[in-house]
């Protein structure tokens, strides 16, 4: 299975079921907050977040309503911490569409990502399951520190290993981490298979923003953001930080004081491009990425056994080329 159709195939019914549940949960009698809901729900992006509710779910038992209204509320929370987030960071695009703010307001953007995250409170509770409304709740702390840790260690801006997976772990590894262990309590999985879906998703959450990382140091043209854009907002991820650890101190530092400069705007447009260039340069020569990388694929194996608790079937075989997926993907 090399593309998401292909993934989805042992799900296809209740994925369309999942589909309709959004579109009308994507609906509001508010003129401008109906044409702001209709612009948002244009660009959803690959939606991997919903597909791993509904295959955790039906890898133990039938998809049930539960499921789809808890893959409904995540993808909300996810999209709803997005359009926030692109406000605190200043960002003007959000997979190779003007932003929300950029388009409207930040004021509009806040107030549709707070209506947002309403919709995800009343889905939630037409649940009625008590742990997956502490998954729904735990979730949205996490989201919310992880981008305040980002924000307090972006403060020094070198940060260590350490640092940026307990970035990574808030801000990434638990939504897909909430998205399996939902999707396993709303069919009744037992507790040994919601944990081993619990870690999948944790797994599964590190190889996908590992690679979004990778990203960063990528010649791909069909990348939906420009390369070394972290950088540019002060965010040192992995593959830099292992360059660094790797190279003689004298050059790790002058690398420092360039990508504070970068950060800070001191440099002109051609210098700019000549420093980014450098530093991308620095971190492919002392083989960052290639780390990055490795770490990726040991990721992705303990995710692989993880699943190993599960009997053969086309679900399990979804989860492994989602696996796959996350990791080969070009953009």
């Amino acid at each position: 299975m090399n593309n998401l159709s292909d993934i989805r195939k042992p799900i296809e019914a209740e994925w369309k079921q999942y589909e309709r549940l959004m579109e009308s949960s994507l609906r509001a009698e508010n003129k401008l907050q109906q044409e702001v809901l209709r612009y948002v729900g244009s660009r959803r992006g690959k939606q991997l977040r919903p597909l791993l509710v509904l295959l955790a779910a039906q890898i133990c038992n039938p998809v049930t309503d539960k499921t789809h209204k808890s893959a409904v509320a995540l993808e909300m929370l996810h999209t709803a911490s997005l359009i926030h987030d692109d406000v605190v960071d200043d960002s003007d695009t959000r997979r190779g569409m003007a932003a929300v703010h950029t388009k409207w307001t930040n004021k509009v953007a806040v107030l549709i990502g707070d209506y947002m995250l309403a919709k995800v409170i009343g889905l939630t509770a037409e649940v009625r399951n008590i742990r997956i409304l502490e998954i729904v709740a735990n979730l949205g702390k996490s989201l919310s520190s992880g981008e305040m840790v980002q924000l307090h260690v972006g403060q020094s801006m070198w940060i260590d290993e350490e640092q940026y997976y307990k970035v990574i772990e808030q801000k990434t590894a638990q939504l897909f981490q909430a998205c399996a262990e939902a999707g396993a309590e709303s069919a009744g999985c037992t507790p040994r298979q919601r944990a081993a879906l619990r870690e999948y998703g944790r797994l599964l959450g590190l190889c996908f923003q590992i690679k979004d990382d990778i990203f960063d140091y990528s010649d791909l043209e069909e990348i939906g953001k420009p390369t070394m854009s972290d950088l540019r907002d002060g965010k040192v991820t992995l593959p830099l930080i292992e360059a660094l650890r790797r190279a003689p101190k004298d050059e790790a530092d002058v690398i420092k004081v360039k990508g504070e400069q970068l950060v800070s705007k001191s440099y002109s447009p051609e210098e700019e491009a000549r420093v980014l260039e450098e530093i991308k340069a620095f971190v492919l020569r002392f083989k960052g990425d290639e780390y990055a990388v490795q770490q990726m694929l040991m990721h992705k194996k303990k995710a692989a056994e993880a699943l190993s608790v599960f009997r053969d079937s086309a679900e399990k075989n979804s989860l492994i080329s989602l696996l796959d997926y996350a990791i080969n993907r070009v953009q």
